[in-house]
């Protein structure tokens, strides 16, 4: 509603604002953004802006900041960052031509997920806007990267909801208004992801979701692009290109196409399960360098390096296809020349894929538009470097890769070589591209030549030598003569000259000719300049038909890129390529950390073999059981093989001299204990969650990686969870499991379970010392050097004494409670009056219970009873005597 006592634009303002409450309405005022009432005070602290007034002298004076036009990108960056919404508000119309208010409107509406300017993204991250909606129980998800036209969506059931968002990491996600109470949004509202926007619930419904992808695909159905017109997932899209029309205030050509996701293609990972391998952030700092990717990471491009972040975080599981992925990137290691002339030519290019979106949206600017010359100068060489290629996939990248010769061409004719960044002040178009824009800038020169000429008449007419034709904005051209030579000549000035201005040191003047000629150089100079900008204005246009091609030159060029990088890292890091099978095996040779290889210092890191899964050698198991010390390299062993079945499913060669990978469906991995106190559950309850996610959802396809199981509760609880876990996963789920674990009880379980096997990380004893050797090595460890690492992190020795000493009584058959009190006399040993529970030592001791803690002479004597011969007199006498011998 307006207010009546509000100047007409304050009444524009509200006008504009009322549209979006939410938002930060940035209103261009000349040279400045302003910022008015509760923006004004929600945004100066935010952006360090000083808080002043609008009309302070009133009662009622409005809180106002601004900054000023060119320092938008950087004002938005900080708006986005901080998880806000900007309306952008320009003059829509030349001041010099309004009659009275200026025309202002919103014309666009940034948001963390709807980002398409290079100085507010990543250009090496993905950055999605999501959308999620709820049918009847199941999950339609849609997600956009508006900055590449990127559009996927899939269904999916709540459970999975999570997993995927963390995939997909969305700056921004959509949900609608009605599901606010849904316990799947308060789920995501915990996750690490940009902010979750309420939309309308009409956006989300069946008829009106479709009508608008029909709109924008030019469609009446949605069946070409495999989909089911009423999956809850269109309905989630369609909700998503709502919230683009409504924010962007243009067509978005650059949107081509919606593409299913299908989730059985790929390797299923868990949330946790990617947070606990690093693969695109580390754990602790939620930092890029540090992860898997950051080391293999050896693109060329932007966009090659956001699509191998999509391939690692969804690995493949069709055998024919990692095989097409592989013969590219082996046919690129072979051909050393080929992969160098392509990275070459990749190093130049710019980023496509984003110039055309920014084209499509209608924001690029003219060095956009050269930039994008550029890159397309390089395709005809890439296209014949990729002639006659012996693998598929290389092969299909030339077929698709097109050249858009005529889009070239009219930039290159269009443009300067070097344009300036501003598009409405001159100095874009080549000289001899339009004949009446060369016309005007003659003209224009013209007019400056004759203000040569005009300078020196005047020179001679007035006789004054340092007389001067200058020009400003305010007055535009003058002549200029010092005081003492007009006071030297008083009354010899000119009739016609008309003082103007009197400065520090000169008298200005005008003359009738002179305006007369300012005028023409004037017009001639700003009808160039519209000109100029109505004939960048309609290439820009014709460039954005053309938005889909060059995204799809862009999306080649990207895969080229990771492929090439992919040889290139195996090239510099002597990987092999990984032989790819159905069946569930995990044979490697002398195997290695992907992350750990690359960091250390070149031959420090030490490789091992795994073998998992049915093979030759009839002692392979689908279990391996890794005991051994901390700090030995138990957690790494295990990493690496996680890690390399994923390098292998998204094409890459592995840090390994032999390998043969059976396909993994799902890759779940336990490692290390994460605190949830914030969403009160303990390391315990989120470690048997996790697990427990484990054992209900593998299959024997799957590979399953396990850190310390059982550790978050006490000793006798956790070998018995352990245990039992073990056990389930080898009789029930039969698949290939790696368990690094202190539970050296453990060990027993290959006495009885056919398909596991032991394994321990060796270490060298010298004179009281040891000396972890991170070889991995059959059988079971007998001790965990647990004192010897305490001793090495510092502890004190006091403590370290206190420790061996419990050690020892523990490791006899009977022995004093270590809980018990230290006697005061330092050479005495501690309080032998409680008994402790002994360590099992045989898998024959779980009959009945897993760990019955009963003296040996008890079981002894039980041995030795044959029940069948006993008569009832001899069994009460047996209870007696066993009663007696445990005290």
């Amino acid at each position: 509603m307006s207010d009546p006592s509000a100047t007409p634009m304050m009444q524009q303002y509200r006008e504009l604002k009322a549209r979006d409450p939410d938002a930060l309405l940035l209103f261009r005022m000349g040279d400045f953004y302003e910022m008015f009432g509760d923006d004004a005070e929600r945004a100066a602290p935010l952006l360090g802006l000083a808080l002043t007034t609008r009309d302070k002298d009133k009662a009622d004076a409005v809180p106002m900041a601004g900054f000023p036009h060119p320092a938008l990108e950087s004002y938005l960056a900080r708006i986005v960052q901080a998880g806000l919404r900007a309306a952008v508000c320009e003059q829509v119309e030349d001041a010099r031509f309004a009659r009275g208010l200026v025309k202002r409107d919103v014309v666009r509406v940034v948001t963390p997920g709807t980002l398409t300017d290079d100085d507010l993204l990543d250009p090496r991250t993905a950055n999605y806007l999501a959308a999620v909606v709820e049918v009847s129980g199941k999950i339609g998800l849609a997600w956009v990267e508006l900055s590449t036209g990127r559009f996927s969506l899939t269904g999916l059931l709540r459970s999975e909801l999570i997993d995927e968002i963390a995939r997909l990491n969305p700056a921004e996600v959509l949900i609608s208004e009605l599901s606010l109470d849904a316990p799947w949004v308060r789920l995501l509202r915990g996750q690490p992801v940009g902010p979750v926007t309420v939309r309308p619930s009409w956006d989300f419904q069946p008829e009106q979701s479709r009508q608008t992808l029909f709109d924008q695909f030019g469609t009446t159905t949605l069946a070409g692009f495999g989909l089911d017109d009423r999956a809850p997932e269109v309905q989630a899209a369609g909700a998503l290109m709502a919230y683009l029309r409504e924010t962007q205030k243009t067509a978005l050509p650059h949107i081509t196409r919606l593409t299913p996701f299908r989730r059985g293609e790929t390797l299923a990972l868990d949330e946790m399960s990617r947070r606990s391998l690093e693969l695109v952030r580390t754990l602790r700092e939620g930092k890029r360098d540090g992860s898997l990717l950051s080391v293999i990471d050896c693109t060329a491009t932007p966009m090659g390096a956001r699509l191998l972040s999509d391939w690692l975080t969804s690995p493949l599981t069709s055998p024919e296809a990692i095989g097409e992925r592989l013969d590219a990137v082996e046919e690129l290691l072979a051909q050393s020349v080929l992969r160098g002339d392509l990275r070459t030519m990749l190093n130049q290019s710019n980023d496509l894929e984003r110039l055309a979106a920014r084209v499509g949206t209608g924001r690029a600017t003219p060095r956009d538009l050269a930039a994008l010359a550029r890159t397309l100068a390089l395709l005809p060489k890439i296209k014949a470097r990729l002639t006659a290629r012996v693998s598929r996939r290389l092969n299909q990248l030339e077929a698709s890769l097109e050249l858009c010769p005529e889009i070239r061409a009219e930039i290159e004719a269009a443009l300067v070589d070097d344009p300036p960044l501003a598009v409405k002040e001159g100095g874009l178009i080549r000289e001899g591209y339009h004949p009446e824009l060369d016309e005007l800038r003659a003209a224009a020169r013209g007019g400056k030549s004759w203000i040569a000429r005009f300078q020196a008449e005047q020179v001679r007419r007035t006789g004054i030598p340092s007389l001067k034709v200058g020009y400003n904005k305010v007055f535009g051209y003058y002549i200029e003569i010092t005081h003492a030579q007009a006071q030297a000549r008083g009354s010899s000035i000119p009739s016609d000259y008309v003082r103007k201005q009197t400065v520090k040191n000169a008298e200005r003047y005008i003359t009738p000719e002179l305006k007369e000629y300012e005028d023409k150089v004037t017009r001639a100079e700003e009808r160039a300049n519209e000109l100029e900008y109505e004939l960048y204005s309609t290439l820009r246009d014709r460039v954005s038909a053309e938005a889909p091609r060059l995204i799809q030159a862009g999306g080649v060029l990207a895969q080229l890129d990771v492929l090439s990088a992919l040889a290139e890292l195996a090239a510099r890091h002597g990987y092999c390529r990984p032989e790819i099978v159905a069946e569930p095996v995990f044979h490697v040779e002398a195997g290695r950390h992907p992350v750990l290889d690359a960091l250390l210092p070149p031959g420090d890191f030490v490789p091992n073999n795994v073998r998992l899964g049915p093979g030759p050698d009839p002692d392979e198991g689908t279990i391996l059981l890794i005991t051994g010390p901390n700090m030995a390299g138990k957690s790494t062993y295990i990493r690496q093989v996680a890690l390399m079945a994923i390098l292998a499913q998204i094409g890459s060669f592995v840090p390994a001299r032999r390998a043969r990978i059976g396909i993994v469906d799902r890759l779940f991995a336990r490692v290390g204990a994460t605190d949830e106190l914030s969403r009160g559950q303990s390391t315990f309850m989120v470690e048997m969650t996790e697990t427990a996610n484990i054992l209900n959802n593998a299959t024997p396809k799957s590979l399953v990686i396990l850190d310390e199981i059982g550790r978050g509760t006490s000793t006798f609880d956790g070998i018995s969870l352990a245990w039992a876990i073990t056990e389930h996963i080898h009789d029930a789920l039969g698949c290939r499991t790696l368990f690094a674990t202190h539970y050296h009880e453990l060990v027993e379980l290959e006495k009885t379970k056919a398909r596991l096997r032991n394994a321990n990380v060796a270490v060298r004893e010298s004179e009281g010392e040891i000396v972890f050797l991170h070889r991995i090595v059959p059988g079971g460890a007998d001790q965990s050097y647990g004192i010897h690492v305490a001793r090495l992190a510092g502890v004190p020795a006091p403590v370290l004494e206190r420790a061996r000493e419990i050690l020892r009584f523990l490791e006899k058959q009977h022995g004093p409670d270590p809980g018990a009190p230290a006697s005061s006399d330092p050479g005495t040993s501690p309080s032998t009056d409680a008994p402790i529970r002994r360590k099992v030592k045989t898998g024959r001791a779980l009959a009945g219970s897993l760990f019955a803690a009963l003296p040996e002479p008890i079981l002894d004597e039980l041995r030795q009873v044959d029940p069948e011969a006993l008569s009832p007199e001899q069994a009460i006498e047996l209870v007696k005597r066993l009663r007696e011998l445990a005290g």
